[in-house]
């Protein structure tokens, strides 16, 4: 009879504990959230639930990621930079390195921990080089993201360590993953890196679609229980590239399998518009001529003037997808004008969104409208593609990148 009445207990407790762990799935079940872009047009070729605030985890790191690379990019931080570990960021969860506080690695080591370790105290390391402290420097990301378009995001660190109120969107995350594939790429490579070694111990990335989905070659994965599983990952084909985002999952599996199918689907969407548009180009029978081409180093930019009234006049002669190359270039053509036109043009790069993509409008300005149409009328004779643009913020240009 003692026995029955034991198995009975047990039985009980084992029917609460299922109750519990019920409750506690049910607590954690969450929806799903994705989007998937063509990186070079930034058209939306799926979305579900794009817009749904919740929590990013590590994809925070992209925007860490995102800052470096500018300060990078402007000379403001040299990869070779050494920079201190403080007990805050020595002091963080893992994952982490693990670099005791007082000790310095470098900016390099510190990009490739948070690539493919995620490590959380590398993030902190280098918003307290850039920021000053953790929670200033998350008042630049959010303005910043605000500033690139991600309209439903807040950042409050930078390694994505939960926190109630740091929140995003697939949608934004897609913004974010497209700006450092169009703002950087020289940096964007170091996304493709699988494995690092620090101290004789070797380091393997947690983003297995660089090795199995073809083509894959960034960018960041993300988990803490709260979000779920996240990945943001970009991938090119013939050509092509798309960039995707997922939010939510419960399994890596699970995770991995959602964005494979909807790259694949992108891949075969986006030719399966170029075929169409192939085949609508051989029903035109009189093509009208396209004025107002812009070209530069085959970066060619369709550009149309919607107002043309100005006191001060410049010639825009290309537009990149970086701001560097674009800068780069206005400077070789500023060297070819002749020198007294030469001396009165300033470089001037303009970032102009369209969808998810960035360029970067190439310009010469200060010149008088007779000087520009001169100037222009120079680069055409030396094969230079060029327009004459207004400059006193009256004139608005709508841009397609190629």
């Amino acid at each position: 009879m003692f026995r029955n009445k034991f198995i009975s207990a047990l039985c009980g407790i084992a029917a609460i504990l299922c109750i519990v762990n019920d409750a506690s799935a049910a607590r954690f079940k969450r929806s799903q959230s994705s989007i998937v872009i063509d990186a070079a047009s930034g058209k939306v070729i799926s979305a579900s639930n794009a817009d749904e605030r919740r929590h990013p985890a590590s994809l925070t790191k992209l925007m860490t990621l995102y800052l470096t690379f500018d300060a990078l990019d402007k000379g403001k931080l040299k990869l070779t930079d050494k920079v201190k570990v403080s007990k805050h960021a020595a002091a963080m969860e893992p994952t982490k390195l693990g670099t005791p506080a007082g000790n310095k690695i470098t900016v390099e080591l510190a990009i490739k921990a948070m690539i493919i370790k995620s490590a959380n105290d590398c993030a902190v390391v280098l918003a307290e080089k850039l920021g000053g402290s953790e929670d200033n420097f998350a008042k630049i990301m959010t303005k910043t993201a605000q500033e690139l378009g991600m309209k439903h995001t807040t950042f409050k660190n930078a390694s994505g360590l939960p926190h109630p109120s740091q929140k995003s969107t697939a949608r934004d995350m897609a913004i974010l993953g497209s700006a450092i594939y169009h703002h950087f790429p020289q940096y964007y490579q170091l996304f493709s890196n699988t494995k690092f070694s620090y101290q004789g111990k070797t380091f393997y990335t947690h983003n297995h679609l660089l090795k199995k989905y073809r083509g894959t070659d960034g960018m960041k994965t993300g988990y803490t229980k709260a979000a779920g599983y996240n990945i943001v990952t970009s991938a090119e084909r013939d050509g092509k590239r798309v960039i995707a985002v997922v939010m939510g999952h419960n399994t890596i599996k699970e995770r991995d399998m959602k964005v494979a199918s909807l790259m694949t689907s992108g891949f075969k969407k986006i030719k399966s518009a170029d075929n169409n548009k192939q085949l609508a180009q051989l029903d035109i029978k009189n093509t009208p001529q396209i004025d107002n081409i812009v070209s530069a180093d085959n970066n060619v930019t369709e550009v149309e003037e919607v107002t043309a009234k100005a006191d001060t006049w410049g010639i825009q002669i290309g537009a990149f997808s970086n701001y560097t190359k674009a800068r780069n270039y206005a400077l070789s053509v500023q060297h070819i004008l002749k020198p007294a036109y030469a001396a009165k043009t300033s470089v001037n790069v303009e970032p102009f969104s369209k969808g998810y993509s960035v360029v970067y409008r190439s310009q010469l300005i200060g010149l008088q409208k007779n000087e520009a149409d001169k100037s222009c009328s120079q680069l055409q004779r030396e094969k230079k593609s060029c327009i004459v643009v207004a400059t006193d913020n009256k004139t608005q240009f709508a841009m397609v990148n190629q």
